[in-house]
């Protein structure tokens, strides 16, 4: 591992996004983002553009891309960096409309084999570790097996998605390039920007340990 790995940030599935956007600036704030990952609520076309632009200029006012989960249609119009897409035939459709000049993300990944073939389709990323629509995602053996792999053997930089604040320093151990935390650190305790300090901490403990 050259340099710790960096957090990538999912919001919340966004149906205000004027309200949420100082919640961002400020978690923004607290450890090294280097991607956010927005999730949008069910609306007309007109209102997710708005939310789009409205997080992804506070996402831009810190030099952060912004990704759209799973809604690349839109990525071009509202001005969006990139996406994040669950599944192979979701990355394969996306990747013409994309690429070269935005980024796209592989998620949805359930074995190496997928992997493997994300990354041979040009994917720019694989993330490992991401919950289905049922909450059901490989145990954290498994994934710690997948990312240490990935991380030895593949060029592709890879991201282990974190489902708690236990599972973030035992990701960032296996030299994964970046650690997802999901939305549930929108409603810890002490506030995201308090999740994000601490993730930053850990990531930095894995990093020393490995050097």
């Amino acid at each position: 591992m050259q340099s710790p790995p960096r957090l990538y940030l999912f919001t919340p599935e966004l149906a205000d996004a004027a309200a949420f956007a100082n919640d961002l600036d400020s978690a923004l704030l607290a450890g090294d983002i280097a991607t956010v990952c927005l999730r949008l609520a069910e609306a007309d076309e007109r209102t997710l553009i708005e939310r789009i632009k409205a997080v992804g200029a506070v996402a831009h006012a810190h030099d952060i891309p912004l990704l759209l989960d799973d809604r690349p249609e839109l990525v071009a119009r509202a001005g969006a960096d990139g996406a994040h897409l669950t599944g192979l035939s979701a990355l394969r459709a996306a990747l013409p409309t994309l690429k070269p000049e935005r980024i796209v993300g592989a998620g949805g990944l359930r074995s190496r084999h997928d992997a493997m073939l994300a990354g041979e389709a040009g994917a720019d990323y694989a993330m490992f570790g991401e919950p289905d629509r049922r909450g059901g995602r490989p145990p954290i053996d498994v994934l710690k097996e997948w990312l240490t792999w990935w991380a030895e053997l593949i060029e592709v930089p890879c991201i282990g998605y974190a489902a708690t604040a236990a599972e973030i320093r035992l990701l960032a151990e296996t030299g994964a390039d970046f650690v997802a935390l999901g939305d549930w650190i929108w409603t810890e305790p002490g506030g995201a920007e308090a999740a994000i300090a601490v993730a930053s901490e850990r990531l930095a403990a894995a990093f020393a340990g490995s050097a």
